[in-house]
């Protein structure tokens, strides 16, 4: 039961003046106040409308906020503390029918729609959320002097990843909790390197400034939650010398829902939700965890993924099973996986036409990662672009069957690979000289299809260290 329904038995009726449908009704109203308890709040004036003897004020609107009003006038039927009726806007034979009076509205138009509540006013359910609701945000608040810059501030106070954050104010942190059920003080993870919990509000308040949407935002929970798993390793993907962050891949049906690219440009700049995905996750470790450059992230060159590297896979035309699928979720759910990459090594061939010539190419890409005489310590992530995923449907290669043959050319000869083999001081141990070896683990090289569809070009994102002295990737279910 509402309070401001308590122990009420009437009519209630919520208006503002600038509404052309509420000042059409004015007489009814004082018809209605003849016969019977009625309650009448006006959003805007006071005064309005002056047929009733007496009006309340809403023009704070937390009777409207609290009643849940969206069109005025409306007009609910109350017994005993309890909403038993509504109407919106006007309609003449409604009205008579509710409140039982033939003659209601009898000199006026049949019907007028109404008008938008105050109360849902763009930004507005987000202040009175603000103000009314008895949870409150919990972060500490930031005061800005009038003329100060709020984006120059961020970068003063070290909030920024380097390029402009958008201001986190309490509506827009409020307006992202809106794509979430999970509640405000729920802790997601203990953030790296400091180990600093992260409440869902604490990730909000990143995730807007990085400029995601609320629909984005289960996303980016289940990102951080992804990052703060053990075998992930954030810290020691922190801080590693190596040029390498966390690379979000995002499966199943929330990727069209929230509007992802995975198509032409899927890795590059231009659509938002894979931009600011991958960079709220960012912000959340530097911001919540402390992970800056200079402190503990230690990378001597970086990469621009660490601003951000997120993108879904192509799955609404693709015949192998999705990455997602591969680990274990089945192809409704959505999730995200979460593999420490760093830079994109492009697999440039254009003239394989069969399955065997082009399957070549593509591991003796592979053989490169981190270095081609080192094995089994680092994964991988191999992209197949649309026209070279055509060239294995053709043939009829299912997934398996193309990880099989790949693998086969990522066996290699230990001679060639041991410490000083062809002159080169970096290797494997020498008592791998008359082993043949495979460049990645059990695991170790994580496939997806993503991309343009021209273009016979698929890429290679090569991996920190792996397993158990390094990073496992993960994958997790988004929830709502």
């Amino acid at each position: 039961m509402s309070p401001i329904l308590k122990d009420f038995s009437g009519f209630i009726a919520v208006v503002k003046q600038d509404c052309a449908t509420c000042t059409l009704i004015e007489p009814v109203f004082n018809h209605l106040e003849d016969a019977y308890n009625l309650r009448v709040y006006s959003q805007d004036n006071p005064q309005f409308p002056p047929s009733v003897s007496q009006v309340i004020d809403d023009t704070e609107l937390e009777v409207s906020y609290r009643l849940d009003i969206e069109i005025v006038p409306t007009l609910i039927q109350v017994e005993d503390g309890e909403e038993v009726s509504r109407l919106v806007g006007w309609n003449r034979q409604q009205w008579r029918d509710l409140t039982e009076i033939d003659t209601l509205g009898e000199k006026l138009a049949e019907f007028s729609p109404g008008c938008g509540s105050k109360s849902v006013d763009p930004g507005m359910p987000e202040k009175l959320a603000y103000k009314f609701d008895d949870t409150q945000l919990q972060a500490r608040r930031i005061e800005v002097a009038e003329l100060e810059d709020e984006i120059e501030l961020a970068y003063e106070r070290g909030w920024s990843d380097g390029l402009p954050v958008v201001p986190p104010t309490e509506d827009r942190v409020l307006r992202m909790l809106t794509g979430t059920t999970r509640v405000p003080d729920e802790v997601v993870g203990i953030i790296p390197p400091d180990n600093i919990p992260a409440t869902v509000e604490k990730i909000a308040i990143n995730a807007v400034m990085a400029g995601c949407k609320p629909e984005y935002f289960p996303v980016v929970l289940a990102a951080v939650e992804a990052a703060c798993i053990d075998e992930f390793c954030m810290h020691g993907l922190l801080a590693t010398t190596y040029f390498a962050g966390p690379v979000v891949i995002v499966n199943g049906p929330i990727t069209e829902k929230i509007g992802m690219n995975s198509g032409i440009n899927a890795l590059g700049q231009g659509n938002r939700a894979n931009a600011t995905i991958g960079r709220a996750l960012q912000l959340v470790i530097r911001n919540i965890g402390g992970g800056k450059p200079g402190g503990v992230d230690r990378a001597a060159l970086g990469t621009p993924g660490k601003y951000t590297f997120c993108f879904p896979e192509r799955e609404h035309d693709s015949y192998w099973d999705s990455l997602a699928v591969e680990r274990g979720f089945s192809a409704d759910e959505s999730t995200v996986t979460l593999f420490a990459g760093g830079g994109v090594h492009g697999v440039a061939d254009q003239k394989s036409r069969t399955p065997e010539s082009l399957v070549k190419s593509i591991a003796y890409t592979l053989r490169t990662v981190w270095h081609h005489k080192i094995a089994v310590a680092v994964d991988a992530l191999l992209i197949v672009t649309p026209e070279h995923q055509r060239v294995f449907r053709e043939a009829g290669w299912t997934k398996v069957h193309f990880r099989q043959e790949l693998n086969k050319h990522l066996m290699l000869s230990g001679k060639d690979m041991i410490l000083g083999a062809n002159g080169i001081a970096e290797g494997i141990p020498e008592h791998f000289a008359e082993s043949t070896v495979p460049k990645f683990r059990d695991g170790g090289l994580l496939i997806v299809h993503a991309g343009g569809g021209a273009g016979m070009w698929s890429a290679v994102v090569g991996g920190w260290a792996s397993g158990a002295k390094g990073s496992t990737p993960v994958t997790v279910a988004i929830k709502s």
